[in-house]
This record gives structure tokens, C-alpha cells and sequence, in this order.
């Protein structure tokens, strides 16, 4: 019996995905139990941005995760804001046959008014791209890559809120190989605990 690796890898990234959100799913039980585990559940979706050859086809629907342990609620100006980062969990799942991303790290938020928001993301992101080779997308050179993403949000009111973000992940040439990266701009509505 032949192993495909191919398939062995997209299995295995859906078994992650679907353990990912089933303990998000738990995870909300646990916050409308009282118990509030994370600060904010953000659900959406982005495309590529980049052209030519690097450019991913497909709408990639994302999930992400936002726990607040440095108590950035508290905060009362923008400076306090920068210094009580909150930690993220996520995933950007690939369609068309492309990359599916698993992501962490910290984002920072600064609000300049009640309603409207500034935020940027930095951390690590694994995925089940093409490292080299790649006819249909960009050659990535390693599967752990740095994460980082800008996005400007509104809010709705203390719940609910929407944000525009563009995120890229690339490896900045140290792992051996190409390093086209991903670049993917999108849409998330949050709801914030």
C-alpha cells in the first residue's frame, strides 16, 4: 500500500482543524458559563493579494482566538495599550488547493475613539504549503514562518466589531530555499466576552 504524503499532510491538517475548533467551541460554553477563558472570538475570511505566479487562488476562511492574560481591558491610555498585549490562536484555511495556516502570537490594539481601533499582530505561523517547486502558488522554503498583520477595526458596541486586516507570513530568508511568502488581505467580525 502507497503512502501519498500529499494526502497524509491534509489529513493531518484537517484532524488539527477540526480538534482547533472543537475546543473553541468548548471554549465558548466555558465563557457563557462564567468562566471566561478568552477575551474574543473573531470568525471571516481573506484572499491572496499578491500577483503573478506567488498569487493563491481561493477565499480562505479564518478563526481566531484572542485571550487578554496582561489585562489590556484595564489599560486607560494608548501607551498602557502597547504594554498589555493579548495573545491569538488562528487559522486561515486553504482552499483551491492552498496552504492552510495554523497561527499564534501577540497583537496589539489602540483605540482612538470608542469606535474605531488600530491593531498589529507578530508571531509564528505553520503551514501545509509548497516549499519549492510550486506551480500554483509561492514557493515558501519551510514550513514554520513569522506572522505579522495590520488591520483597522470598528466597534459595533462593547460586543460586537468588525476589522480589515492584511497578513503575511514568510520565513525572512533564515531556512534554506525560496521565500515567496503569503500575503492575504480580509475581513473578521469579532464578538468580544
Amino acid at each position: 500500500m502507497a503512502v501519498n504524503i500529499r494526502e497524509l499532510v491534509s489529513l493531518s491538517s484537517k484532524t488539527v482543524l477540526a480538534a482547533c475548533l472543537a475546543n473553541i467551541s468548548l471554549l465558548a460554553v466555558s465563557a457563557h458559563a462564567g468562566d471566561q477563558i478568552f477575551d474574543e472570538l473573531r470568525f471571516g475570511a481573506s484572499a491572496s493579494i499578491q500577483s503573478g505566479g506567488e498569487h493563491e487562488d481561493g477565499v480562505f476562511p479564518e478563526v481566531t482566538v484572542f485571550f487578554d492574560p496582561f489585562n489590556q481591558d484595564a489599560a486607560t491610555n494608548w501607551q498602557q495599550q502597547l504594554a498589555r498585549p493579548r495573545i491569538n490562536l488562528g487559522t486561515s484555511i486553504g482552499t483551491s488547493g492552498q496552504a492552510t495556516q495554523v497561527f499564534g502570537g501577540f497583537a496589539w490594539t489602540v483605540d482612538f475613539n470608542e469606535k474605531v481601533f488600530a491593531e498589529a499582530g507578530f508571531g509564528g505561523v505553520w503551514h501545509n504549503g509548497a516549499l519549492n517547486n510550486n506551480t500554483d502558488g509561492p514557493d515558501l522554503g519551510c514550513h514554520w514562518l513569522f506572522h505579522e498583520y495590520l488591520g483597522a477595526g470598528y466597534r459595533f458596541d462593547a460586543h460586537w466589531n468588525v476589522i480589515a486586516q492584511v497578513a503575511h507570513s514568510s520565513h525572512a530568508n533564515l531556512c534554506d530555499g525560496p521565500n515567496n511568502g503569503m500575503t492575504r488581505a480580509g475581513i473578521q467580525v469579532g464578538y468580544k466576552f
